[in-house]
Formats: C-alpha cells, structure tokens, sequence
C-alpha cells in the first residue's frame, strides 16, 4: 500500500510517523512549497511532489492534513482519481463541501476515512466500552471538557481566521461533540453560548453546547482557547442509572468508575486500568485505518461520521451565534441519514 502525504505541518509529521508503524510505504509528501516537504521527505526515505496532481499519480492511499479549507477541492480530486482518502477532521467547512466530498467518493467507490483521534485515546475508548457494556447503566449525562491556549494571532496563521477554520467550536471542540455522539447517539438539537475576548474576535475562545440525544441523553460540551499556554487539559463525566465514570487528565489517576447500589453504600469507587497498548493515538488511530483498507473493510470512522460531527460544530456556531437552540435539520441540506 503505497501512501501519500499531503501537508507537513504537525499533523502531516504526526501521521507520517504512525504509518512508519505499519507495513505501508510512504511514497511521497507535498507541501505549500517543496521546502517545507524536503525535510519530512528524507526523514522517511520519500519523494518531494512539486504538486498534489502528480503525488496522486504515484499512491493508492492519500492521507489529507492540510488546514480545513482545503480539504473539499483535495478530496473531490483525490476521489476523481479513485485514490482511498484519509482526512483530518474536520471534514469540511460546511455541510454542503461535506455532502459532495461523501457523494464524489461513493460514486468513485473509495473509502473516505475521517481522521477523529480521541475515539482511538485509551481512555475514551475504555469509557465508551464501559457505556456500551452497560457498567453504568443507561448514559444520562455526559459532560466534556477540551480547553488549550489560542493560536498565534499571526497574518499566516489560517487557525485564527474564522473563514478559513470555523473557530475554536469546529477546530477544537469537534472533538468532544464527536465522542459525545459515539457514546449516546444521534443528536436531535445543540444550544450553545460562546465568550469572545478581543483576541479571539466575534466568534469567541470559549464555548458550551448542551446537545440533546435521540436517547434522551444530554451533554454538555466544553470548549475553550483561553487557557495560558502551554496548558492543554481534557476531562469527561459521564453519568447513567447505575454509575459513573470520571476521567481528567490532570491527573495522574486513570478512569474511575463509581457504581450506584442502593443496598449497599460501601462500595469502592475502582480504578479502571490503561491501555495495555502504550501506544501513540495517533499510531493507533492509523493502524487502524490500514486494517480496514487493507482488508476492504468499514471505515472505523467513516464519511458519515466526519459529516454529523461538522453538523454538530456548525450548529452550535450558529446557536451561539443567534442565541437560540438549533436542529440538526435546520443546517442547508443535511441529513444525518446521507452519506458514506
């Protein structure tokens, strides 16, 4: 399996490095310029592509980490010449880009992948085992917390122009509505409130969506760019009919899991163990991906799944923007039912 790496930022270095972790070839990189690419090009033996065009030519995977603007046109040609696609979330810019990128690799009959990384975490992986194994009973509340230091405000940096990146709600906090939706379910409406400063601009470095699930659970979602760098902090609770689960990574302690029974008030909160993977995500997360395209299998995060995640992170920007709770239905043309 021959792959190609569009972008080399931290992303596209990141990437590079777990596919060094499987059996797959990593043909070449391309970049803004063929500078940025020479470096990351001779650290894994590949070869500088001049253009995305040519790269294609060359590869049967093509693994996209280049900023969210651009995904839509990369995947469009990538689909037209019937490459297998990785794509870094977000999928898109909007739900439409979306739609047509799930539609163009559906027609071409290649496998669109959407690069979610905290489904492949250790710890959210064990909680949503948890949940699914009905340890906690029926989910009920889930409350999720992602919060970092805001990008450098810099004329390049396309993270802080909203046009380009959709703000810290797309970038950021998609990750936590994401998880959110694999652990309860379809979500049916998002109310959100942002906090702007003046470095973050109108569309604000810290946000709380409320989603209401088809289940009839309700999280809460957590996002922010107001921490002082280099801070980086993330936790959950997720509570149900018979017990909670509490992770934060502050702390050194790994998940928690506290049982409800009303008979018997003394039992022990326990502490659920590690992976015993001792893996990098990221390297999990890609090996992933190489099994399922390796053997024809489902996606283990498809285009679906990047398409609902992108509707939930627009529908919270648009609540918060207008300050009133938001249906999924209500975003042009979607249709949680759609897609690959």
């Amino acid at each position: 399996m021959r792959i190609g790496i569009a972008g080399t930022g931290f992303m596209g270095s990141t990437h590079a490095a777990a596919w060094s972790a499987t059996e797959a070839s990593i043909e070449g990189f391309v970049a803004k310029t063929t500078d940025l690419a020479a470096p990351i090009a001779r650290q894994f033996g590949a070869t500088v592509y001049s253009n995305y065009t040519e790269m294609l030519n060359d590869i049967d995977v093509i693994d996209i980490c280049t900023p969210t603007y651009l995904h839509h046109e990369m995947v469009l040609e990538a689909a037209a010449a019937g490459k297998h696609i990785i794509c870094e979330k977000p999928l898109a810019r909007t739900v439409k880009q979306g739609q047509e990128m799930i539609a163009a690799c559906n027609k071409a009959g290649v496998q669109l992948i959407v690069a979610h990384v905290v489904r492949f975490f250790p710890e959210y992986v064990l909680a949503r085992h948890q949940v699914k194994s009905g340890e906690i009973g029926n989910p009920a509340v889930l409350r999720l917390t992602r919060g970092t230091f805001q990008p450098k405000k810099t004329e390049d940096n396309w993270f802080v122009d909203f046009e380009k990146s959709g703000g810290m709600m797309l970038d950021l906090m998609i990750h936590d509505l994401d998880y959110a939706r694999w652990v309860a379910g379809e979500v049916e409406t998002v109310y959100a409130k942002k906090i702007s400063s003046e470095h973050a601009g109108a569309h604000g470095d810290h946000g709380l969506a409320i989603l209401r699930h088809r289940s009839g659970a309700i999280s809460h979602v957590e996002g922010s760019w107001a921490y002082p760098p280099p801070l980086f902090r993330t936790r959950f609770e997720i509570a149900g009919s018979n017990g909670w689960l509490q992770f934060d990574s502050a702390n050194t302690a790994a998940i928690r899991l506290h049982h409800r029974n009303a008979g018997d008030e003394n039992i022990p909160d326990v502490p659920l163990p590690s992976s015993p993977l001792n893996e990098d995500p990221y390297t999990t997360q890609i090996k992933a991906f190489y099994h399922s395209l390796l053997n024809n299998e489902p996606a283990p995060v498809s285009g679906t799944d990047g398409l609902a995640s992108l509707q939930l992170a627009l529908a919270a920007i648009e609540s918060a923007e207008n300050s009133r709770p938001v249906t999924i239905e209500e975003l042009p043309e979607v249709s949680q039912e759609k897609g690959q």
